[in-house]
């Protein structure tokens, strides 16, 4: 009876031995956002949900927000912020809390999700032709601001193309965004101009 009893208490014990998890030698846990928080070790970040398990493996492409309680990684809206280099150029995109890019690194810049939107510098690619001495393509760059959809589309553009010319592979800042969400549907953009402000209703 006593080898039936241990036999059961083992049993019924072993899954929760087997799925309980601990993580040691943390370096800052954040507070939850959209049900995960954002936990460091070394110059890597990953994400637990409420049960304590990680939905988000450690990774070293998550871009960190600064917030009161410090600069870590959020999910808004089932997507966080990834960086990417691709030349030595940073490109910005997201992945949802499987872990998967939804989005492909692409923009210049960009922000978290607010109300299942963003705003991203989307970078175009302008083909001047062959430059006849050296038998090559020539291509300049220009930018302008959008706001995009969850899935990296684009649903309003913000801003006029600008220029900027051949993008250097030492192009290591991100280029600042002039756009700002001051509701759920109202934008404000900033003129590098005259630094007068315009507004724009989303959907």
């Amino acid at each position: 009876m006593k080898k039936v009893a241990i036999l059961l208490i083992v049993i019924v014990l072993f899954p929760i031995i087997s799925y309980s998890q601990n993580i040691e030698d943390l370096e800052f846990i954040s507070p939850f956002h959209d049900g995960v928080s954002a936990i460091k070790k070394g110059s890597q970040w990953a994400f637990i949900n409420a049960e304590g398990a990680i939905v988000v493996n450690f990774r070293d492409d998550l871009v960190e927000t600064k917030s009161v309680d410090g600069s870590y990684p959020v999910f808004n809206n089932d997507r966080c912020l990834i960086k990417q280099k691709i030349e030595g150029i940073p490109y910005y995109g997201y992945i949802d809390k499987s872990g998967t890019t939804n989005v492909t690194p692409q923009f210049l810049n960009a922000t978290n999700f607010n109300n299942n939107s963003a705003i991203a510098l989307k970078l175009i690619k302008v083909d001047l032709g062959e430059n006849g001495l050296v038998g090559k393509q020539v291509y300049i760059y220009k930018y302008f601001e959008t706001i995009i959809d969850l899935s990296g589309n684009i649903k309003t553009v913000l801003t006029e193309e600008e220029t900027i010319g051949l993008i250097p592979k030492n192009f290591k800042t991100p280029l600042a965004i002039t756009s700002k969400f001051i509701s759920e549907i109202l934008i404000a953009t900033k003129s590098k101009d005259n630094n007068l402000w315009s507004l724009k209703k989303i959907d």
